[in-house]
């Protein structure tokens, strides 16, 4: 079993919690990923390692309350445990001979991002970061990555804190003017990532992408994570949970996984409703 060592509310629908796993902690990289199951019934989620403390034995997952698994997690406490816990998975973030890179990441992507752009900060390379969300109630992190920054940009997209528009304002803004980065990194919402790839594409900028399609099995074997790529006029299959998460934003047929990603939308939503109440109803009972 892997206890909940703590809990933290970061905002009302994201939650920060430190699991206690001593392997994963020992082996996890900035950029891979775990999977796990709440209970013995549930269904197997993939979360991005958030952070790891391997003296401790633990490792930091941050989700959003988006779908029934996500709020049975939410509900669980410090002390209880999960009952599956696999990782580390997939390929962690290439930092090899970046010198200077920049870190874009949206919304709860952001908790993704930050481990990365602590990463390239413990390597000594120049970090600037951008980070974006809908409005300052949803802000997270922002001390974390100012911490590890050269340079913070926030954006809300409605003013309310930070600079008022989206990530990719300040991307222009810097491009634009003559600025340049060994790599860019954008870890968000497909749109956004893909507005990043569109702003970056004019000055030939690297782009990596942080992939996060369904998942089921995280070897490969399901094909469900699966995404296209155009690579030399080709199109070519790849699985984000044994070839990614990270891909070449250049490469990504955004428009097909944006597609992909919406099939199970309403299905997660009743299954959410469904769950909810039944927490609600226990909780009645009790």
């Amino acid at each position: 079993m892997y206890t909940i060592v703590r809990k933290k509310e970061l905002n009302p629908t994201v939650t920060q919690m430190e699991i206690l796993s001593p392997l994963v902690a020992r082996k996890a990289k900035p950029g891979q990923f775990i999977i796990l199951r709440v209970d013995d019934e549930g269904e197997r989620i993939p979360l991005t390692v958030a952070g790891t403390d391997p003296a401790e034995g633990t490792v930091k997952i941050i989700f959003q309350v988006v779908g029934a698994t996500t709020e049975k997690l939410n509900h669980l406490n410090e002390g209880d445990a999960l009952c599956d816990f696999v990782g580390p998975l997939g390929v962690a973030t290439h930092t090899d001979g970046i010198k200077k890179v920049c870190i874009v990441g949206g919304g709860v992507g952001c908790a993704i991002a930050m481990p990365v752009a602590q990463e390239f900060h413990r390597l000594g390379a120049e970090v600037t970061s951008v980070i974006g969300f809908r409005n300052k109630d949803l802000v997270i992190l922002e001390d974390e990555f100012k911490a590890c920054s050269d340079r913070l940009f926030v954006m809300t997209d409605d003013g309310s804190y930070g600079t008022h528009g989206n990530v990719t304002a300040p991307l222009n803004e810097m491009l634009g003017g003559g600025e340049t980065f060994d790599m860019i990194i954008t870890i968000g919402p497909l749109i956004m990532m893909k507005f990043v790839v569109a702003a970056a594409r004019p000055y030939n900028v690297p782009v990596t992408v942080s992939m996060n399609p369904i998942m089921i099995d995280g070897t490969g074997m399901c094909g469900g994570c699966r995404l296209t790529l155009l690579r030399d006029g080709k199109r070519v299959t790849k699985f984000a949970c044994v070839d990614g998460p990270d891909f070449n934003g250049y490469e990504v047929d955004f428009d097909e996984a944006m597609s992909r990603g919406r099939m199970y939308a309403a299905f997660e939503r009743h299954a959410y409703e469904e769950t909810c109440n039944l927490l609600r109803k226990g909780k009645e009972e009790n």
